[in-house]
């Protein structure tokens, strides 16, 4: 039996072949772009938390991947969509004292834990998300009453590794805890293998901890996970000074930015 010419016999093979020709190449050019037309979803890579939630404003709070820099650079995250309007992304968290912070450098550039549940981004990434666009802060916290308040800055940056990420954040707001953070803008980040703090002695070795240290601080939210008030080791908990001094340890406390609208 000899074949039929109109045939189509493989997808590289498009004859214009009589008036029937555009309806038996639909299925050929489907198949040609079916890669591009089904690649949407693939390519849709967010950001930060807030892209996910601009997306889809029911998606819940939870663990997520983001991608700082394009799809080379995915890194898990936990978003809060509930608090404010949701689309924080969580980059510090502390909650039952199960992670170790008391970490060195590498660690806090390149981030450790576990996004459900105590962790730190890093440095780099918290670097690439706050230099692309503005970005808000909010810091919760809670004692070991129950007792809920928060802080929030209007503005929030750190800068490179080689300006030693330094913190730049204005604009405070109230939700009463105090201001805690705005003594510590202006400071490079120091760890206790890497002192970059402005008192004589290393912050990090004596309140055992990593931060932005001044000399030495206001607020200790990497410190050692202690349960409430504790004065035997002065300033090294999990503290808030103006809300709680500096001997009182937060049964909770988490950082968290998004964009400003």
């Amino acid at each position: 039996m000899e074949s039929d010419p109109r045939r189509v016999t493989g997808v590289n093979t498009i004859l214009p072949i009589g008036p029937t020709s555009a309806v038996q190449t639909v299925p050929v050019l489907f198949l040609l772009l079916a890669p591009l037309l089904t690649s949407c979803s693939e390519l849709y890579r967010p950001v930060d938390c807030s892209d996910i939630r601009q997306r889809d404003k029911s998606s819940p709070s939870g663990v997520y991947t983001i991608y700082p820099l394009g799809e080379r650079s995915a890194v898990q995250v936990y978003c809060d969509m509930d608090s404010s309007g949701g689309g924080w992304t969580v980059f510090q968290r502390r909650m039952d004292g199960t992670v170790n912070f008391y970490r060195p450098w590498d660690y806090y550039k390149f981030g450790f834990g576990d996004p459900a549940g105590e962790y730190w981004l890093g440095l780099d990434n918290i670097y690439y998300l706050t230099n692309q666009r503005k970005f808000e802060l909010l810091v919760d916290m809670q004692d070991f009453d129950g007792k809920k308040v928060f802080a929030r800055y209007s503005s929030f940056s750190i800068s490179g590794e080689c300006d030693g990420y330094k913190l730049n954040v204005t604009g405070f707001t109230d939700g009463g805890a105090g201001d805690g953070l705005s003594g510590h803008s202006g400071q490079k980040f120091s760890t206790f293998d890497k002192d970059q703090d402005t008192w004589p002695n290393n912050c990090a070795k004596s309140f055992l901890g990593a931060f932005w240290y001044n000399a030495c601080h206001g607020a200790n939210p990497n410190g050692v996970y202690r349960w409430g008030a504790d004065g035997t080791l002065f300033a090294v908990g999990v503290s808030w000074y103006q809300w709680k001094g500096h001997d009182y340890s937060l049964k909770s406390i988490s950082m968290k930015i998004r964009p400003v609208q």
